[in-house]
């Protein structure tokens, strides 16, 4: 049997450095919410593959629906000759979709892949160039990705130049006194110093940062958004890559705030852990392409395209929309607990299940404790638990157990958050101010 070690020592002699691992624990099964090692220990997954298993691992519905569709084709290219789950699955896409507007989708295979193709669909429906992005937005790693991104590292530093006729703007972060107000006057200042509005062919934003920190864009902000896209002719993109499919206790996050994107990106937990991503948009400007100038010999196989079908069924038959907004309940009631005995913990956000806390020095926002936060995951691993950082300067923890996880399990998790981050704060220099745990 392989162990941990030994694969570690075999993935540093054969893998580029350039893929990191945030744990040097091998993954050999899984089940729902939980994962087993190539040595047999069992850890609590509050990671999810990085939100792709809204549905937990395996679920049983999702496996038989990709072995039914492996005992009859895995591939033929849809531009070549198409099947049937492709076009059911978008007629199931467009009908989720946010608004009154009639939709099209299409089909890819990864997140980057979807956003770098609702830009060129928004470029060609408006024959602009410029796109504005948020800061703190996470976007992708391929060349024109990287450049939405509004994060240096590791993500740009020493890729450059990159796309061009990029810019951007503050992201709202109550919690740094970022108000949308400031955002949008950034957005007006931008008009006025940088590019004109009818150069803009688009903007994108997450309705919550995933990467950026869990940040949640306010209602009226987002609302505010449509209009400035309204009068300016911009077409308003929603990247619901992490947040959608029930995460947050609607199907897509972007109908907290009752507006409907022009185009909005989605993969991640769309197909239960088999690669796919998907645009979908109003009809119009997703046909504004012509035949042919849009594709990928991969794009929307018909594996994953039977597993995302059956995640649609998945989410609606066990009410997972509803699942997310309880989850998300407990999850923050638990954490702001163990926030009044951790002064560490700055803040506690969530949106329905999509749930996070940043980490700080001095009980000081712009005291970011990144080192805590690294301390922090290593530390739930050898609790049995599995965790996840992000945040600009990679002080947030981030909650993303799967929508089907028990109450019991999500409170063993929750405990053993806690023994961690005692753990941690016993070894480390007590900051200014601290509590006692």
């Amino acid at each position: 049997m392989s162990s941990n070690s030994d694969l570690h020592r075999r993935r540093g002699a054969a893998v580029a450095r350039g893929v990191a691992n945030a744990l040097n624990i091998y993954a050999q099964r899984a089940q729902n919410a939980q994962i087993w090692d190539v040595e047999g220990r069992r850890y609590i997954d509050f990671a999810s593959g990085i939100a792709v298993l809204n549905t937990g691992h395996l679920h049983p519905r999702v496996v038989a629906a990709v072995e039914q569709q492996l005992r009859q084709l895995t591939h033929t290219c849809f531009q070549i000759t198409p099947y049937e789950g492709y076009v059911a699955l978008c007629e199931r896409l467009n009908a989720l979709a946010p608004g009154p507007a009639p939709k099209k989708s299409l089909l890819f295979s990864t997140g980057a892949e979807a956003v770098e193709n609702a830009l060129k669909i928004a470029r060609y429906h408006t024959r602009r160039s410029a796109v504005i992005a948020f800061s703190g937005g996470f976007h992708g790693r391929t060349l024109a990705t990287m450049a939405l991104t509004g994060k240096v590292q590791p993500y740009k530093a020493g890729f450059g130049p990159l796309l061009p006729d990029v810019f951007h703007v503050p992201y709202p972060m109550a919690y740094h006194g970022v108000t949308p107000q400031h955002c949008l006057n950034a957005i007006e200042q931008l008009f006025k110093a940088d590019v004109e509005p009818d150069r803009i062919a688009a903007i994108i934003i997450e309705p919550v940062l995933g990467e950026g920190g869990f940040y949640i864009a306010p209602g009226e902000f987002l609302r505010s958004l449509r209009s400035l896209c309204d009068s300016h002719g911009i077409v308003l993109i929603a990247d619901e890559i992490q947040s959608g499919f029930a995460r947050t206790g609607r199907m897509f996050a972007f109908e907290h705030a009752g507006v409907e994107p022009d185009l909005m990106t989605v993969a991640k937990s769309i197909a239960g852990g088999l690669p796919l991503s998907g645009v979908i948009g109003k009809s119009e400007i997703m046909d504004a392409p012509p035949s042919g100038a849009l594709g990928g010999t991969y794009a929307g196989s018909p594996l994953a395209c039977a597993a995302a079908l059956a995640v649609l069924d998945v989410i609606r038959d066990e009410r997972l929309i509803e699942r997310a907004t309880l989850l998300g309940t407990a999850l923050i009631e638990r954490l702001k607990a163990l926030q009044t005995r951790h002064s560490v913990i700055g803040d506690v956000r969530g949106l329905g299940a999509m749930v996070a806390i940043e980490l700080v020095r001095n009980q000081r926002a712009d005291q970011p404790d990144p080192e805590l936060a690294r301390a922090l995951v290593q530390a739930a691993a050898r609790h049995g638990l599995v965790i996840l950082t992000c945040g600009i300067y990679g002080n947030v923890v981030r909650v993303l157990a799967p929508l089907t996880i028990s109450e019991a399990l999500l409170g063993d998790g929750l405990d053993r958050l806690d023994a961690a981050l005692a753990e941690v704060l016993a070894h480390s220099p007590a900051p200014s101010g601290a509590l006692s745990a």
